[in-house]
């Protein structure tokens, strides 16, 4: 008898954990998401500044759950409840039953209630829709700065809060496209500036001092205005205000200081962090339910030592492989482990062909070498992928 796995959530979290399990025939997966595509965020930063396309960052998932054959299977669904009891998810598209349930759900982007006219003055990038609009925005805009005349204080000014990963390669890719398209946007490409903003007292904080050393040169060179040690206390039509009372004019912001866990309501109470992470028990289960399992950027993840974990998608990858080794142990009567896991290391994309990058402590890289690595870590994932939905699509066609 087959055990079903329900997987709810089609990031890198959750299909990391179908590659590991898909090839056991005793186990049958049903993988939930409310969009029919993988989105692709680690590589948001060029599609947002034009470099990439949508294909570039979309996979679609259904494609890609049949090219591992009739054992896993998608549907695209809102989840609305998970009965731990009864051992069924209700979503949009009926109830459906598991013996074991992986909640892979991920974050969105915090609008801290806080900072009042956060959310409605600027634009976040952990889904595809808001990566689109934001994009659509930014290409609309050097439209305008194309087809007008220059005036002496016309500055076109992009404001982006939050300079952690996310913030930093979309500020640095943004840059060096309108620095490398100078001769034919012209003159007016001088008057588009872009603006860091965050309130730690660096960028990139949590990282080495060699990456943020040279993130920070780099940045620098493409002419990257950078404040950090800033708190914004209210952003309006064209303003953001800081704490200390200094004024940062913007025509359009883009917001990655936060995340806030997307997590599925339940009759049974989980534990959560303020960033509404669950809080699972060694081995990645909530308690009691010892059949649910979290993993990836909505549950909080800690090394060996007790450090949190960043959410990424190497860590969401870490994850992930870890809960399908132990469900698979578990179903071979084998002992398990608790999860321990660290950082292989740490690429920043820094516009065009320069990275900074680090490898398991001690390997440190930068400018096109770095950026080569990245790449090649990079495309291999999205070529894993595309070989499996090559086989997908074969396999549905056949089949019409």
């Amino acid at each position: 008898m087959q055990t079903h796995i329900v997987i709810i959530g089609g990031g890198y979290g959750g299909l990391r954990a179908i590659e590991h399990l898909a090839a056991r025939s005793d186990i049958r997966i049903t993988l939930l998401d409310r969009n029919p595509y993988h989105y692709l965020q680690t590589e948001a930063y060029g599609y947002i500044a034009g470099r990439f396309d949508i294909h570039d960052i979309a996979i679609d998932l259904d494609n890609w759950c049949r090219g591992f054959g009739q054992n896993i299977t998608f549907t695209q669904c809102e989840v609305s409840r998970i009965d731990m009891d009864g051992r069924r998810v209700e979503t949009s598209a009926g109830g459906i039953e598991y013996d074991q349930l992986i909640i892979a759900t991920g974050a969105r982007t915090n609008f801290f209630a806080f900072i009042k006219g956060l959310r409605e003055n600027s634009y976040g990038v952990k889904n595809m829709m808001r990566a689109f609009n934001f994009r659509r925005e930014f290409e609309r805009l050097i439209f305008e700065k194309v087809n007008s005349v220059r005036e002496a204080d016309d500055d076109l000014q992009i404001a982006i809060g939050g300079a952690g990963l996310s913030g930093v390669e979309i500020a640095a890719e943004m840059a060096d496209v309108i620095q490398k398209h100078y001769k034919t946007l012209g003159s007016n490409a001088e008057t588009i500036k872009i603006t860091l903003i965050d309130a730690a007292e660096t960028i990139l904080p949590g990282m080495s001092d060699y990456i943020v050393r040279h993130t920070t040169k780099r940045l620098e060179s493409l002419g990257i205005r950078i404040m950090t040690g800033a708190f914004i206390d209210r952003v309006e039509n064209g303003e953001i205000h800081l704490k200390d009372g200094a004024v940062v004019p913007y025509r359009f912001m883009i917001f990655t200081g936060g995340i806030i866990a997307n997590t599925p309501a339940s009759e049974r109470s989980y534990t959560t962090n303020k960033m509404g992470q669950i809080v699972p028990d060694p081995y990645l289960r909530l308690t009691p339910a010892m059949n649910v399992y979290a993993l990836g950027d909505c549950v909080e993840l800690r090394d060996s030592r007790g450090t949190l974990l960043p959410p990424t998608a190497q860590t969401a990858e870490k994850s992930a492989e870890y809960v399908a080794k132990s469900i698979i142990g578990r179903l071979d009567g084998k002992p398990v482990k608790p999860f321990h896991a660290k950082i292989d290391g740490v690429f920043v994309a820094l516009g065009g062909r320069y990275a900074v990058g680090e490898l398991f402590g001690a390997i440190r890289v930068r400018g096109k070498t770095a950026y080569l690595l990245k790449k090649l870590i990079t495309k291999g994932y999205y070529l894993g992928l595309k070989l499996r939905i090559n086989t997908g699509f074969k396999k549905r066609t056949d089949t019409l």
